[in-house]
């Protein structure tokens, strides 16, 4: 493929606009592939990196999350997470991250998600490290031997595969490893992004009997129950007296709280409200605080006085990913997935942040 270009929206600077620039396509690496990176998400995570509340490298190509076709292959056996073979225009999806495998976690632990030199496609991969379509924001991505790659099932939706495309695998390691959801529990989400959302259809799956979404503002609530994912939908986002909606919420699961509360949102207040939410002898789930926001206040009587499980869950592995592409197909028979999705072009990136940014669209995919 050498002679060919690839284009990709580039972070040069910390809040400053990304640029759409033009690269060389290289060849496939051993072991590796190109892919023509149709889709790429954009996640609440972006923001963040764009405006330099992360530590990263720049200049690099944004996205961590996407869906293509496979363009070509680099020398050696290929086959996906599943044994699967792979060749040249099946479409997958792709692990974000590659762990070291050396480290105490990855070596000790168990825990490759807290892997100490973990490389992330999108987060990390600095254009000077090559090959600089290291990221999704792109016409084009070059993965690296060791990428755990899944072909999508026949006939998903590539925007509904899209909707979740973090978010659900980030759900699947929470509540698959963290915490479970347990047949007939009660489940408040707090936050209706798409992680919220996530957590919500992950948890009617799972067989909760029911699950209220408490988030906003009210809009993305009434796209999240119009696509079917949740039973109880609450604005507090939009509310005068917090404390009300609160109220609502207990109320909704009977009045004694919860079994299983989890955080989504993001927002550093909501772990104070959210332990008042749980049941005594209830579990807290925390996924939402990716990024650091900054400190809350807790009352840390509500953890003893509850007896609470409070627990933590960051990102997410390849064996995740694969789990959520195994779901894609009971996800999108009872849920609307595609619905939540709105698209733009490459050319319009400042468009799709902004829309992000401002809560008028549920989730912004970039094609090309």
């Amino acid at each position: 493929m050498t002679g060919r270009t690839g284009r990709a929206v580039v972070l040069e600077e910390f809040g400053r606009p990304l640029r759409l620039r033009e690269f060389p396509l290289p060849p496939a690496p051993d072991g590796g592939m190109v892919v023509a990176c149709g889709y790429g998400g954009i996640c609440g995570t972006d923001l963040h990196l764009q405006q330099g509340h992360l530590d990263i490298p720049v200049p690099l190509v944004l996205g961590h999350e996407g869906l293509g076709v496979i363009r070509e292959l680099g020398t050696g056996l290929h086959q996906d997470a599943t044994g699967a073979p792979l060749a040249a225009g099946d479409t997958v999806m792709w692990a974000s991250s590659l762990a070291c495998g050396v480290c105490p976690p990855c070596r000790l632990h168990r825990e490759p998600t807290l892997c100490e030199r973990r490389r992330t496609y999108g987060v990390n991969r600095a254009l000077t490290d090559g090959p600089e379509l290291s990221g999704a924001w792109a016409d084009h991505i070059v993965l690296q031997p060791g990428t755990t790659v899944i072909k999508v099932p026949d006939g998903t939706d590539p925007l509904a595969a899209m909707s979740l495309a973090c978010a659900g695998p980030t759900v699947a390691h929470a509540l698959y490893e963290r915490r479970p959801v347990r047949l007939g529990e009660t489940v408040v989400v707090q936050g209706s992004g798409p992680v919220g959302l996530a957590a919500a259809a992950f948890a009617q799956l799972a067989g909760a009997a029911k699950v209220v979404v408490v988030g906003g503002p009210a809009g993305r609530l009434e796209r999240a129950a119009a696509a079917g994912i949740g039973d109880v939908h609450l604005s507090i986002a939009d509310a005068a007296d917090p404390g009300e909606i609160l109220r609502e919420v207990r109320a909704a699961t009977g009045g004694d709280g919860a079994d299983l509360v989890i955080e989504c949102a993001g927002v550093p207040a909501a772990v104070g409200q959210g332990l008042t939410l749980a049941r005594r002898g209830g579990s807290y789930l925390i996924i939402g605080q990716y990024t650091d926001a900054g400190d809350t206040l807790i009352n840390p009587h509500q953890i003893v006085h509850r007896q609470l499980d409070v627990v933590g869950s960051w990102a997410f592995t390849g064996a995740h990913l694969v789990e959520y592409v195994r779901l894609l197909p009971a996800l999108t028979a009872r849920f609307d997935l595609a619905s939540l999705v709105t698209p733009f072009p490459l050319e319009r990136h400042a468009d799709a942040l902004t829309a992000v940014a401002d809560g008028s669209v549920m989730k912004a995919v970039l094609t090309s």
